[in-house]
This record gives structure tokens, C-alpha cells and sequence, in this order.
């Protein structure tokens, strides 16, 4: 590995932007301290967005909701696989590097949110937050959207999803355990190996997977219902954790288990080729060759019922191997369907205040 390789940082370089269309003025507030993630060699600067609309319903029937809230865009875990790094060319930065290290933070999405809830058109529907980008990555410790957005869920009694890879969610224990109560919350918690040096590499700025574990064991300890995300699972690099970590996972009170193979879209191309070769040489060939097999020949996939899943010998072996450990340690696997009939308006609460 070059001595020149930027520690704390997935990628190392950054890729050609397709778009430049978009100026974009740096927030005032930087530096945000975080005692999880020390400040890694490229720092993170923050940019303000203020958008019309929050909610953003996807229209894949590969995903498993419809009303989806991202209140950051670019993400500071780092992570080499993310899919969403492709978004950010549109903000007129590059997928590599500055997708972690350039930040766009909607401060207006907790406003948004309301509007939406108190919109005589609105139909109750669950909220899932972090549909692109990791709505509790360091930024949050400090901009509190996440937290804001969950005390209107709340508010309203309006039903909301999770997906996340940080431990900064047990800041909101008090929150989620009030949700849960009312079956307003469900929370995936994302974790991809239990090989520390992997993980490191791979999601430099994330927690560890043990303590994504003891979140899962604190949030199902509260009541709130708790599924992981064995997600991507990259073949010959962390599909033989899958089965250990359903284990685990189990052990800690999740309830629900599901995967993705990993697909490299567009700039995720590259950088994960880049990647992988400064990181893994020995096996940079295989992995990747692999991935072709899951694409039907291309690192790449977006067709509609085989992108997420993938096909062909090695991407069925994976689903072999997940449904496996699922059926062993998860055999009643689901999670529970949220409650949209408690909505309240705002003006109805004075009735039950």
C-alpha cells in the first residue's frame, strides 16, 4: 500500500462528475467534534440545502418502502460500496472522496416534515429514514435532524424505519421506546463483517461490529423491534461472516435478517476497483470476477428483480447460505407491520393532551 493513502477515508480519489451544474456555498458550521470518529486526514466540510419537498417515494419495485426522508446527502462512514454515491454528482461533486467529505445538510427537512404531516392531501404512511445516505453518520451528533424528525413521528403518530450502521441511534433510546410502544418503529441495524482490518478499510468511519451487536441488544432490551442488514455482501471478501453474524445478531434480539449482493454503478465502478487494489492485490481479480458472475458479466446492475440479489451460480450459493442461517437462527424471521391508524393532526392533540 502507497504511503500516501488517506486514512480514516474509503476512497482515495475522486471520480469525473458527469454534472456541474449546481454552486454550492459551504455551511458555517465545521469541524463537527465526534468522540466515535476522530477527525480523519481530509477534513469534512458542510454545505447547507434547503429543499421544497423532504419526502422522496422511489419508484423500484425492488425496495421495500415508499415514502423514504434523507436529511443528509454524501456520507462520512465512507463506505467504499455505497450506491449513493452516484447522487452526489448531481450536487456538482465528484461520487469518490467528496461524497464523504462534503456534506450537504437539509436543516429545513424537520420543517418539511411537518408540512407534509399537516397537509390536508397527506395519507399516513411509514417514513424511512436514511433511504440513500446514513440519517445518524457523525454530522448528526451536531445538526440533531434525525432526532427532530423523530419527535414529529412521534408527534403525530406517524409510523417510521431506520436503517443505520451507527451507534449514535441509542441517543434516541427515549424516542424509539415511546414509537415502539405504540408499533410506530421498526430499526435495521447494517453490519457487513466482523474482520475489524476489513472493516476499517471498508467503512472507515463506522463503529465496530460488536458495537453494532450491544445497539441491537439495547434497542430490542427497550422494546423496540430490531432486524440486520448482512448488506453488501461482497463475494470472497465477507460472505463467509454472513452465517456468524445472523448468529449473533439473533443472540442480541434481532428478529429479521436480509442481504444484498453488491453492485457497482456507475462511479462505484472505479472506486471500488481503485479500492480494492491498493487495499486487497492478492484478490482483487477474484472479487471482482465474482461480482461480474452475480451481474451477468458487469460489475454493474440495475435491472429491476436481479440487482439487489444478483444471479447465476455464486449469487445463488449466497442465497443459499443466508436462508440457512436464517431458517437455524431466525426460523419465525419477520418484523412486525407499523401502525398507520394512530395519526393525529395537529389540532386533534389538544383533545388527548
Amino acid at each position: 500500500m502507497k504511503n500516501d493513502y488517506l486514512k480514516g477515508r474509503g476512497a482515495q480519489v475522486n471520480t469525473h462528475n458527469r454534472f456541474q451544474k449546481l454552486q454550492i456555498e459551504p455551511d458555517g458550521e465545521q469541524n463537527v467534534p465526534d468522540e466515535d470518529f476522530p477527525e480523519p486526514t481530509v477534513q469534512t466540510r458542510f454545505y447547507e440545502d434547503n429543499p421544497k419537498q423532504i419526502i422522496s417515494r422511489p419508484n423500484s419495485p425492488d425496495i421495500g418502502f415508499m415514502a423514504s426522508v434523507n436529511p443528509y446527502m454524501g456520507c462520512e462512514h465512507g463506505c467504499i460500496y455505497c450506491y449513493a454515491r452516484n447522487s452526489h454528482e448531481y450536487w456538482g461533486f465528484s461520487a469518490g472522496l467528496d461524497f464523504e467529505t462534503k456534506i450537504m445538510v437539509k436543516k429545513n427537512a424537520p420543517e418539511l416534515l411537518e408540512k407534509e404531516f399537516l397537509s390536508k392531501n397527506y395519507q399516513p404512511e411509514a417514513i424511512h429514514l436514511s433511504g440513500n445516505t446514513d440519517c445518524y453518520q457523525p454530522a448528526e451528533r451536531r445538526f440533531r435532524l434525525t432526532r427532530r424528525m423523530l419527535e414529529l413521528c412521534l408527534l403525530y403518530r406517524n409510523p417510521v424505519s431506520i436503517i443505520t450502521k451507527n451507534a449514535l441511534i441509542l441517543r434516541d433510546k427515549d424516542l424509539l421506546q415511546q414509537l415502539a410502544a405504540q408499533n410506530l418503529v421498526v430499526v435495521l441495524i447494517t453490519i457487513t463483517t466482523l474482520d475489524e482490518e476489513l472493516r476499517q478499510k471498508m467503512e472507515p468511519r463506522t463503529v465496530t461490529a460488536q458495537r453494532r451487536l450491544q445497539v441491537i441488544k439495547e434497542l430490542s432490551g427497550i422494546g423496540v423491534p430490531v432486524g440486520v442488514m448482512t448488506a453488501p455482501i461482497i463475494p470472497s471478501l465477507n460472505e463467509k461472516d454472513v452465517p456468524r453474524l445472523i448468529e449473533l445478531a439473533a443472540q442480541h434480539g434481532a428478529i429479521w435478517a436480509g442481504y444484498t449482493i453488491v453492485r457497482l454503478n456507475g462511479a462505484v465502478g472505479p472506486l471500488f476497483e481503485d479500492w480494492i487494489r491498493k487495499n486487497y492485490p492478492d484478490r482483487a481479480g477474484k472479487v471482482l470476477d465474482q461480482i461480474r458472475d452475480c451481474h451477468g458479466g458487469q460489475l454493474s446492475d440495475s435491472r429491476f428483480g436481479t440487482r439487489m440479489a444478483g444471479e447465476g451460480r455464486f449469487a445463488e450459493q449466497i442465497r443459499q447460505f443466508h436462508q440457512m442461517a436464517v431458517n437455524k437462527y431466525m426460523p419465525d424471521s419477520r418484523l412486525p407491520r407499523l401502525d398507520t391508524t394512530r395519526f393525529l393532526r395537529k389540532r386533534q392533540l389538544n383533545l388527548f393532551d
